[in-house]
């Protein structure tokens, strides 16, 4: 299995999703700029969306999007509790954060990273961030995970998306329970080798 990414994007979800579950991948960083993989193929080829992140299935069939590649990835280890067990009201609970964090958080930072967004806008989109984040604090007190007791791939996704607080100049401080979080989750194993893959840590 070819797992496409490119580095802190929201492709790294599924990168520690992988990670976590154990289970072998080939890791092929894609520029999203020239759209070539660092293996040399045109990324147009992999998938017409352009975007990551992508898997290449053993059987070459290609799998897009954080929604479906997140369970996927967790569905690869069952024992991992990465995703839990189809018809358990649990993984629907993590579908149900997967859906928040992708249209309410991660959407919602994207007129920050869009070139030629007004400064204006860009304000915007980071009020309407922080609106979210203290939706996502309030579940997140006296809680380890957002759900159940083990980390799922919604946990995951969180963090990427928080990881991308320091590269717009949004300051956890004012959310101490997010904070206190992405330090706990970023000290993970699998965390921290997908972070060092990607060549976000050393």
């Amino acid at each position: 299995m070819k797992f496409y990414y490119s580095p802190g994007a929201c492709s790294l979800a599924t990168h520690i999703a992988l990670k976590e579950s154990g289970r072998p991948f080939e890791a092929v960083k894609v520029d999203l700029r020239s759209k070539q993989t660092a293996d040399g193929e045109d990324y147009w080829q992999v998938t017409a969306k352009g975007y990551v992140p992508a898997l290449r299935l053993d059987d070459g069939q290609v799998l897009t999007e954080s929604a479906a590649t997140l369970p996927y990835a967790g569905d690869l280890n069952p024992a991992s509790g990465l995703a839990p067990a189809a018809g358990t009201l649990e993984r629907y609970r993590v579908h149900e954060w997967i859906g928040y964090i992708g249209t309410e958080l991660h959407k919602n930072f994207g007129p920050c990273f869009a070139p030629g967004t007004s400064a204006e806008a860009k304000e915007a989109a980071k009020a309407a961030v922080g609106k979210r984040f203290n939706f996502v604090q309030q579940a997140l007190e006296g809680r380890e995970f957002l759900v159940g007791e083990r980390f799922t791939v919604a946990d995951a996704y969180l963090f990427t998306v928080l990881g991308w607080c320091r590269l717009v100049a949004i300051d956890l401080g004012g959310w101490p329970v997010l904070q206190a979080w992405q330090g706990r989750i970023a000290q993970r194993p699998a965390v921290q080798a997908a972070m060092r893959a990607e060549g976000l840590i050393k």
